[in-house]
């Protein structure tokens, strides 16, 4: 009878590559929130998953790329203290885009790397076959990968092979989460979450950057108040100018009804309660550059 094994796989790659939603097919459930934005991911995100031979703990990290402010400094620092912790790291390239200069840099990074790195060309579904064999043979020539494996997470085309090649680059070893359990990340933060997820919604490509959000109280009902049989849940939408609260609000606070409709339907849908959602859109003047900013919202 071979032995259980558990450990960490990194997905790392630049911006945009679908780390987060290989992350979600893998799991089978939503855990890390997703976007055509890039950068949308901003923490080492945890998801579990548990087989009757394996757990896997898949740590879906922030895109690597060439930082231009503080905050993608420490997003690039969290990436690299992440990848060297973790038991098997996913290099994710994009089947829909050429191997370009950014997917370069990190092979360099990687290159260095002590865990064993699977190459997963992501997106397959998206392209011809010659294409995605064109591009299986130019990620091959970037360097030296432990397997190269083509996946699509939107229709579930080799997921199950990928996990099976992880898991087999795992130790042997106990499971480290309980059964069922299908992430650490705090209720808190998978709320907060949520609604940036709702607010990058259809916004222009300056604004996903420059948003953050932070849950500052969460009121339960008090059992001796019959009226009150909802969980209230008041949270600030920071930018960093006055010209984009206005287009996170829009006209007549269109748009921020709107946010708060769609990440309200989410949370209940995680909670599985009834929320009462407040947002208000605060502005902390170029707060991607300020380090005791970044520190207030919790970077």
């Amino acid at each position: 009878m071979s032995e259980f094994r558990s450990g960490f796989v990194a997905f790392v790659g630049r911006p945009n590559a679908g780390k987060s939603t290989l992350m979600n097919a893998l799991v089978g459930e939503k855990v890390a929130i997703m976007s055509s934005r890039p950068q949308t991911t901003r923490r080492a995100i945890r998801g579990i998953i548990t087989r009757d031979d394996s757990q896997v703990v898949v740590v879906d990290t922030p895109g690597l790329h060439r930082p231009r402010t503080l905050l993608g400094e420490r997003l690039n620092d969290l990436v690299r203290e992440t990848l060297a912790e973790v038991d098997v790291i996913g290099f994710c390239l994009p089947a829909d885009e050429k191997v370009g200069p950014g997917d370069q840099w990190i092979a360099r990074e990687l290159s260095a790397a002590r865990a064993p790195v699977i190459a997963i060309v992501t997106k397959v579904d998206k392209v011809a076959r010659e294409r995605v064999a064109q591009h299986l043979m130019d990620v091959q020539q970037l360097g030296e990968w432990a397997e190269i494996v083509p996946v699509s997470s939107i229709k579930d085309i080799q997921i199950d092979t990928l996990l099976d090649l992880i898991v087999g680059y795992l130790p042997e070893g106990p499971a480290l989460y309980p059964d069922g359990e299908l992430t650490d990340e705090p209720e808190e933060m998978r709320i907060a979450e949520l609604i940036r997820e709702a607010a990058l919604e259809g916004v222009r490509d300056e604004l996903p950057h420059s948003l953050a959000v932070v849950i500052e109280e969460m009121v339960e009902p008090d059992s001796e108040d019959a009226h009150r049989e909802v969980l209230e849940i008041r949270a600030h939408v920071f930018v960093e100018r006055d010209s984009q609260k206005g287009i996170i609000i829009g006209k007549g606070g269109s748009r921020l009804k709107e946010v708060g409709a769609t990440s309200r339907a989410g949370i209940e849908r995680l909670l599985g309660r009834k929320v009462f959602l407040d947002l208000h859109v605060k502005v902390a003047k170029d707060w991607q550059r300020d380090p005791k900013q970044l520190g207030r919202l919790g970077f």
